[in-house]
């Protein structure tokens, strides 16, 4: 049997007032799908949620991959269901004229990312160095200004080139998609995820994650209706290990502390 009242919050959403903008939907169509009152709890930042969860006062979240792995690290807290967001990627890209023609290229080059712990905007970006065989920490610098600074250098030619999601370098070039070249697409991203915290026992878990694929509709729906990211987006069922590039990252930039 479900709890009479499941306690609810999104960990990239700071305050009440930005909660109930965004994801009222989502929590009305929660409280249908599972037959339980759903209740918002605010955080103030990834910390405090984690402290949340870890105490109890927080049952179900959703977080990003990013934030799951450090979340998780901390809390033990269980993933429930992830929900996918379509062509979900990071990509790698350079001015048109550049002589930067591949990810190898980019030794000794300075790249912009977006923000620290962004998972399309830096980690994602760091995996793609891995694979490619560059030392993101020793081969090049990578400078994190920040979702608008990042591109603003790549426009300007303070950097040589810039990382993050598909759906911010659309945005960035479509005004002029002729000045910009996309040097490498990234693999899909782990899917966001609703999880647990660990006080709940492991069948009401259970309870909670068929519940909601049994309502995948509704849920998708309604989380859509004011985030553009999810338009489109379906629910699956997650693993822990999914999510392992994400953390292979961390450790690469060496804040393998995080997952401690």
């Amino acid at each position: 049997m479900l709890p009479e009242v499941i306690r609810f919050s999104v960990t990239d959403i700071m305050g009440l007032e930005e909660l109930e903008a965004n994801y009222s939907e989502l929590r009305a169509a929660l409280a249908e799908a599972l037959a339980t009152e759903v209740e918002f709890v605010p955080v103030d930042d990834q910390v405090a949620g984690a402290v949340l969860l870890k105490d109890g006062q927080i049952d179900l979240a959703l977080v990003g991959p990013s934030e799951y792995v450090v979340i998780q690290a901390r809390t033990n807290a269980v993933p429930v269901i992830g929900i996918t967001r379509p062509n979900y990627r990071s990509v790698l890209a350079t001015k048109a004229e550049s002589e930067v023609k591949a990810i190898a290229d980019l030794k000794s080059k300075t790249l912009a990312l977006s923000d620290v712990g962004s998972t399309s905007g830096h980690l994602g970006p760091i995996a793609m160095l891995m694979a490619a065989g560059l030392d993101p920490q020793q081969d090049l610098t990578v400078e994190m200004l920040g979702d608008d600074g990042s591109m603003a250098a790549l426009r300007s030619g303070q950097v040589e080139a810039w990382g993050g999601s598909l759906t911010d370098y659309e945005d960035m070039s479509q005004d002029a998609p002729e000045q910009f070249v996309i040097l490498q697409s990234g693999p899909l991203l782990p899917s966001d995820v609703f999880i647990a915290g660990s006080h709940l026992a492991a069948d009401v878990v259970t309870a909670i994650q068929a519940k909601m694929l049994a309502n995948e509709a509704a849920l998708t729906t309604a989380i859509a209706t004011h985030e553009r990211k999810y338009e489109g987006s379906t629910l699956k069922v997650t693993q822990d290990q999914d999510y392992d590039p994400i953390r292979a990252a961390y450790s690469a930039i060496g804040q393998g502390s995080f997952l401690n």
